[in-house]
């Protein structure tokens, strides 16, 4: 591929760059938090279908996926889980296949008060669209696709088969994308371009969710303390937890992708609740744990841990000695992924490629960062043997209230994807 080639790709992209954030506009305007995700989906299963990929629209099974490496445990059903998957063949298949991967699952947007604008009225202000999921991630399944658009436009394809995966329950089990396994979708490299700042996440944490079950001992206020108070109770396991976070971080069990960090693994009591009047000691109180740990730490140990760190708390007190917390497993069991220990060919050339790509578009080398977060990337390159590149755009606020995501650094990144594509698959005529 020359270098005008390539300067036509960029222009390619810059030619669609308004129907791109029309579609990036319509899809945040979906509110496609967990278990509200098929609307969303509905309009990416048209997209795809309307650029001619085959489409595959399947309901998760949680038996198909339950015994696989990877799996999260879940609370509930999967009736309303959807994964979509745009499938192109290539006719020569002279390149290297590829996965596109995605999620189209949102975290809810808390109080809408709070937010400056409806967090699913998407608009633009100053270079940056501002919406629930428009930099977390619905920026990137438009990038994908929009990579895809900008070579069919100069009548170019990969000249390799390119899965477009849009999956669901990334934000708190990741089981969409182990979904897409069980499926059979495999490829020689996956992209998702999740919000990291146009650089390559070289390495990430594992997450864990729990929750710890508390009983106390009700009674009437005005005799409390013949009682128990289940939320009081908490505060001591609380503590607990933490004093263990900071063992976890101390300076000899960090691994040296993470030997700069002062605190990348962080716990978070995400939720909590307990009671039911007032004016009544509470009988029962549950909170819900966040943890993070390193790659390479085994997450068998890490529950083990976990467990003896709350026994060791509760025994320390003198009523929930004799009323142990109980444990509960559910969302996040998943390891940490160091894309900077895959020393194989596959890696290497892949990243090659993407960094050739970025350099062509933003003039400058291709940095690589370890984020304290997690991303599906862990079960292509755990459990697939596949290198899996996380490059996005920039995006602030996520997570939070009036998400936004540069729409400059969008375009470049879409740029860089298809060069990417073009790079990695090579081009056959459309």
């Amino acid at each position: 591929m020359t270098p005008e080639d390539e300067t036509r790709i960029q222009a390619s992209v810059d030619a669609l760059f308004e129907r791109e954030l029309a579609f990036l506009s319509e899809l945040t305007a979906h509110p496609s938090t967990r278990g509200n995700e098929q609307s969303a989906q509905d309009f990416m299963a048209r997209e795809m279908g309307a650029r001619g990929l085959a489409v595959d629209r399947w309901q998760i099974d949680v038996d198909d996926i339950s015994a696989l490496p990877g799996f999260s445990p879940v609370i509930g059903n999967y009736d309303d889980a959807v994964n979509v998957v745009g499938a192109h063949a290539s006719r020569t298949r002279k390149g290297r296949s590829l996965i596109l991967n995605g999620h189209i699952d949102v975290v809810p947007e808390g109080p809408h008060d709070m937010w400056d604008s409806p967090p699913y009225a998407p608009h633009i202000d100053a270079g940056w669209m501002y919406g629930r999921g428009a930099g977390d991630m619905k920026a990137g399944l438009a990038a994908n696709l929009f990579a895809l658009d900008a070579l069919a436009a100069l009548g170019l394809r990969p000249a390799a088969d390119v899965y477009v995966q849009s999956v669901v329950e990334e934000e708190c089990t990741g089981n969409g994308a182990l979904a897409c396994l069980q499926r059979g979708y495999r490829a020689d490299a996956v992209l998702i371009p999740e919000p990291f700042n146009e650089t390559l996440v070289d390495a990430q944490v594992g997450v864990m969710w729990f929750q710890v079950h508390l009983k106390g001992l009700p009674t009437h206020v005005a005799y409390a303390g013949s009682g128990a108070n289940a939320i009081e109770a908490a505060i001591p396991l609380i503590a607990a937890l933490h004093e263990m976070e900071a063992r976890w971080n101390a300076p000899g069990r960090r691994p040296d992708d993470y030997a700069g960090h002062d605190h990348a693994l962080n716990l978070n009591i995400g939720k909590i609740a307990g009671g039911d009047w007032t004016s009544s000691v509470p009988a029962w109180c549950v909170f819900d744990v966040r943890m993070g740990l390193f790659p390479g730490q085994d997450i068998a140990a890490a529950r083990s841990e976990i467990e003896d760190v709350l026994r060791q708390a509760a025994r320390d007190n003198a009523f929930l000695r004799n009323n142990t917390p109980e444990v509960v497993w559910h969302g996040f069991q998943a390891e940490g992924y160091a894309l900077s220990q895959d020393s194989s060919d596959g890696a290497r050339n892949a990243i090659a490629a993407l960094s050739g790509a970025h350099k062509t578009v933003c003039g400058a080398q291709l940095d690589k960062v370890a984020i304290t977060a997690t991303t599906d990337a862990r079960f292509f390159g755990l459990y697939a043997d596949t290198p899996a590149l996380v490059y996005g755009p920039r995006a602030e606020a996520i997570h939070g209230f009036n998400e936004r995501v540069d729409l400059e650094s969008l375009r470049r990144v879409t740029q860089t994807t298809a060069l990417f594509i073009a790079r990695w698959c090579g081009l056959e005529d459309a």
